[in-house]
């Protein structure tokens, strides 16, 4: 008789080394600590920002194909940071920034199982289905926005500077077709949310931004309607839409007290799936090829 694979062995990461792991990781580069510490700000020195990115090649690169994709239909080619803003408009401006800078502050890790392009693809429609569904709430979609590229943010600590016993956590995943969070607190006796909290205090994020990632699985002790719920309900939204292309996505648990509190119609959502859908492809196409 066939024995079922045996499960990877507890890997538990003290609090501690945890800790000492966060102060270890380079620091944010100035132009997007002043773009997460002024997310609530409309009165950004736009020329001091443009004369920023301009000094950063590949964000220049990328801001740029972002203005000439087909999606904002310019009629004549954007040459210019200056042009770009005009276009896109400060708000698309700064999200631009702030994802393609974050994308890569975190080196590739030899993680097994982990798939660095799925995961940032799921980052980054979760943040458009935020800012999507925060325009129909009449909410601040900059914080939205952001909330959503950041919600997972843990997952990349522990990725980059626990690889081996991520992996486990991964493999323990798949073997029981479990939730992720499951998983992780299975055998590592932590999890992505703990640790990215613990980051977005370390790197001094809003406290709007620290508690939407400390609430984005279990948002109801936010409060109802809170940016937790929304980036507990575009999660879901993500997934079920497989908008990451991650094998084996799971939807996660959805609260009803969450859903209920965005108070928003059938007719809707549907409209909120299709922009969401719009919105995240032309935004890859700029940052994630």
């Amino acid at each position: 008789m066939n024995q079922s694979p045996a499960l990877p062995e507890m890997q538990a990461i003290p609090a501690d080394e945890i800790v000492r792991q966060l102060h270890n990781l380079p620091t944010l580069s100035s132009v997007v600590v002043e773009l997460l510490s002024c997310v609530d700000q409309d009165d950004i020195d736009i020329g001091t920002l443009a004369r920023k990115v301009s000094h950063d090649q590949a964000l220049t690169a990328k801001t740029l194909r972002f203005a000439n994709s087909s999606f904002f239909g310019s009629q004549s080619k954007v040459t210019t940071i200056h042009q770009a803003i005009s276009i896109l408009g400060m708000q698309s401006v700064r999200h631009l920034i702030t994802a393609s800078a974050l994308s890569g502050h975190f080196p590739d890790s030899d993680c097994p199982g982990f798939d660095s392009r799925a995961f940032w693809r799921h980052c980054m429609a979760t943040a458009v289905c935020c800012k999507v569904l925060a325009r129909h709430l009449h909410l601040n979609q900059d914080y939205a926005f952001t909330a959503g590229l950041l919600h997972d943010i843990g997952r990349l600590v522990l990725v980059s500077r626990f690889p081996q016993q991520y992996a486990a956590a991964l493999a323990y995943r798949t073997q029981l077709d479990c939730d992720l969070l499951d998983a992780e607190r299975a055998v590592l006796s932590t999890d992505h949310v703990v640790v990215g909290h613990a980051l977005s205090v370390q790197w001094n994020f809003s406290e709007v931004i620290q508690k939407a990632i400390a609430g984005h699985h279990e948002p109801d002790s936010f409060g109802s309607g809170s940016i937790a719920s929304i980036v507990h309900i575009a999660n879901a939204i993500v997934h079920a839409l497989d908008l990451g292309g991650i094998d084996d996505g799971l939807v996660p648990p959805v609260s009803q007290v969450a859903w209920d509190s965005l108070g928003l119609q059938e007719a809707e959502f549907a409209a909120i799936f299709r922009e969401t859908e719009l919105q995240f492809e032309a935004i890859s196409q700029a940052i994630l090829r």
